[in-house]
C-alpha cells in the first residue's frame, strides 16, 4: 500500500471541480432518481441541444468531466479560456474514437488509448493510457505534478463496504497523503464526496479496477500543440 512506509510526498493540487451534471447540488436527487436529469435547469450550459440529449449524455460523461477539470487546471499556463462545454468535448471524443455509439443505442467508452491520443493532439497535454496502473504508482504521478483519471466503482462516493464490482466510473485523483488519495468525483455528493474527497488507501482497492489515464501539463507533453489550438474499444463508464 502507498502508506505502508509513509515515505511518499503529500500534495494536493488546486484543481477546479466539474460535476458530470450541470448542477452539482442536484447530483443526489438525480442519482437517487428523485428527479430526471432533464429537469436540471442549467442543462443549456452543458452545450446540449435539448433536455433529453443532456439527460442521455450526462450519465455517461464522467470522463469528460475529469478532462474539463484538467483543462481548467492548466489553462493559465496555456493562456486559454475556460474549458469547452461537456457536449463540445464529447462530440470531439466521438470523432476521435474515444466514444463509440452502438447499434443498440448504447455507448462504449471512455476508450483510453484514443482518448489519450485526442488529449495530446487536441490540447497539447501529456496523456498516457494505462490499462494496468498499480495503486502504488498513483502517488508518484501526483507528486510529479500530474493528475490521474482512475476507473472506480461509482459507490466510492459513499465508500460502500461491499461494492458489487470494480470500475465502471471515472474520477480524477488530484492529491495524495500518506493515508489517502484525494479525488474529485464527477458524481460525488455535495459537501461530502464531490471535491477533494479523501479516500483511504485501504478502501481504494475495493473500488479501483487498476487502470486509468495519466494527465500532465503542456510542458511535459511529447507532442507539440496544433496551430490555432488554445491549450499549450474499452470499458463503459457511467455515474
Amino acid at each position: 500500500m502507498p502508506n505502508s512506509e509513509n515515505t511518499h510526498t503529500s500534495v494536493i493540487h488546486p484543481v477546479p471541480y466539474h460535476a458530470q451534471w450541470a448542477s452539482p447540488e442536484l447530483v443526489p436527487a438525480i442519482i437517487g432518481r428523485e428527479i430526471s436529469a432533464a429537469e436540471d435547469p442549467l442543462w443549456p450550459a452543458y452545450g446540449a441541444d435539448s433536455p433529453e440529449t443532456y439527460e442521455w449524455w450526462s450519465w455517461r460523461l464522467c470522463g469528460i468531466a475529469c478532462l474539463r477539470m484538467a483543462l481548467d487546471h492548466w489553462r493559465d499556463e496555456a493562456k486559454a479560456p475556460a474549458a469547452p462545454s461537456a457536449m463540445a468535448l464529447a462530440e470531439e471524443c466521438l470523432k476521435a474514437g474515444a466514444y463509440v455509439k452502438r447499434d443498440d443505442g448504447g455507448l462504449d467508452g471512455l476508450i483510453y488509448a484514443p482518448f489519450a491520443d485526442y488529449v495530446r493532439d487536441r490540447w497539447g497535454l501529456h496523456a498516457d493510457a494505462h490499462p494496468n496502473l498499480p495503486t502504488a504508482a498513483v502517488p508518484e504521478h501526483l507528486a510529479a505534478g500530474r493528475l490521474v483519471i482512475l476507473s472506480v466503482h461509482p459507490s466510492i462516493r459513499t465508500l460502500d463496504p461491499e461494492p458489487p464490482r470494480k470500475g465502471g466510473h471515472l474520477v480524477l485523483a488530484v492529491g495524495t497523503t500518506s493515508d489517502h488519495v484525494v479525488i474529485h468525483n464527477p458524481s460525488g455528493f455535495p459537501d461530502t464526496s464531490q471535491q477533494f474527497h479523501k479516500v483511504p488507501w485501504e478502501d481504494l482497492d475495493r473500488f479501483y479496477a487498476g487502470r486509468g489515464v495519466v494527465l500532465g501539463p503542456p510542458q511535459s507533453s511529447d507532442r507539440g500543440q496544433r496551430p490555432g489550438q488554445p491549450y499549450h474499444r474499452g470499458p463503459r463508464h457511467s455515474a
